[in-house]
């Protein structure tokens, strides 16, 4: 008689092996099919116009994208344009975007897309609350700047505002971007809608780095103002953060320009000396620490720099022949500095 052919046993581990493959690629068909639904366009409602500010990180893009419900999920979004690696491409300005868009067509309308300019009133980073006045006065969307000061010098229960404000007011808190404005409008709901852009671009997505950081918001707004208004290039705002910060841990007058500037009330090409003896709270010539507030509304990479002030020993800057700056860590480098820029300096029978 034939023998009967052996049965194959099967490991003791092989079925446990094989149901855990099982359900692993189930699991992996179903996160493909979650995140290609996350990849479809949100579907019906109306067209809205979204501005990307210079500097806006992709995390706090893709959040405000899910705030306006042009997206599904922000992370997916996230994950989805570092894979295109298109994390870089991303260009501010003023999009038109529509939830029947999906992600990729947003993406494109972002890095490619006509940028949307009609009806708009755009806010320089670094404007005091007083231009800012003038500005909207001269569009058209206020009819009287010196209402509109004096609400942003005192607006204590006359506007909604998303955050407590300082006693100095508005300013500082005015967010400079291009807005689409109506014309004629309230002033307080003017201050209201730049208060919010404010609080969408900075102090909402960096609310916990801010608390973080152990200072106020106070404290960060007002560096980041003074960043604004003596920076010319973008590599210059973290190293002036670290020079302000360098100077307060050493109880060093601050010694900025920009201050002398906002406490005399106008724009001069160069302080002199005699402008140094301005008698002002303002003028960080004469007083130690921080201004009481805000000198400029400052954007959004003035305010990354002033949270995230660059490491360094150095304690002095000079305005440097291309818009940079020199930095220096002792009074003698300084002034070693300040002699070559002058001596660069056209004289007046040039």
């Amino acid at each position: 008689m034939g023998r009967r052919p052996r049965r194959r046993r099967v490991s003791r581990w092989g079925r446990p092996l094989g149901g855990l493959l099982l359900a692993g690629l189930v699991g992996l068909a179903l996160a493909a099919v979650w995140v290609r639904w996350q990849l479809q366009p949100v579907g019906q409602g109306t067209a809205v116009v979204m501005t990307i500010q210079r500097g806006a990180e992709l995390g706090s893009i893709a959040a405000g994208l899910r705030r306006q419900r042009l997206i599904r999920h922000a992370g997916v979004f996230v994950a989805y344009v570092r894979w295109r690696g298109d994390a870089d491409r991303i260009k501010a300005g003023r999009h038109r975007l529509s939830p029947m868009m999906s992600p990729a067509e947003i993406l494109d309308q972002l890095i490619h897309g006509r940028q949307e300019r009609n009806g708009l009133v755009t806010i320089p980073e670094g404007f005091t609350v007083r231009r800012i006045a003038e500005r909207l006065k001269a569009r058209g969307v206020i009819d009287d700047a010196q209402a509109f000061l004096r609400l942003a010098e005192q607006p204590a229960g006359l506007i909604r505002n998303p955050f407590d404000l300082p006693p100095t007011g508005l300013e500082g808190y005015l967010f400079p971007s291009t807005y689409d404005f109506g014309s004629r409008m309230p002033p307080a709901r003017v201050a209201e809608r730049m208060l919010r852009e404010f609080d969408d671009q900075f102090r909402e997505p960096y609310r916990e780095e801010i608390r973080r950081s152990g200072r106020s918001l106070y404290e960060i707004v007002t560096v980041a103002s003074m960043i604004e208004r003596e920076a010319e290039v973008d590599v210059d705002r973290p190293l002036i953060a670290g020079v302000i910060q360098n100077r307060l841990r050493k109880g060093m007058r601050l010694q900025i320009d920009a201050t002398v500037l906002y406490a005399l009330g106008y724009h001069k090409n160069r302080v002199l000396y005699r402008d140094l003896r301005v008698d002002s709270p303002y003028n960080t010539y004469r007083r130690r620490g921080l201004p009481p507030g805000p000198i400029a509304n400052p954007g959004l990479p003035s305010l990354l720099a002033a949270l995230r002030p660059a490491r360094h020993d150095y304690l002095f800057y000079v305005a440097g022949a291309d818009r940079a700056h020199i930095f220096t860590r002792t009074e003698a480098e300084h002034n070693r500095a300040v002699a070559r820029m002058r001596a660069l300096r056209p004289r007046p029978d040039d």
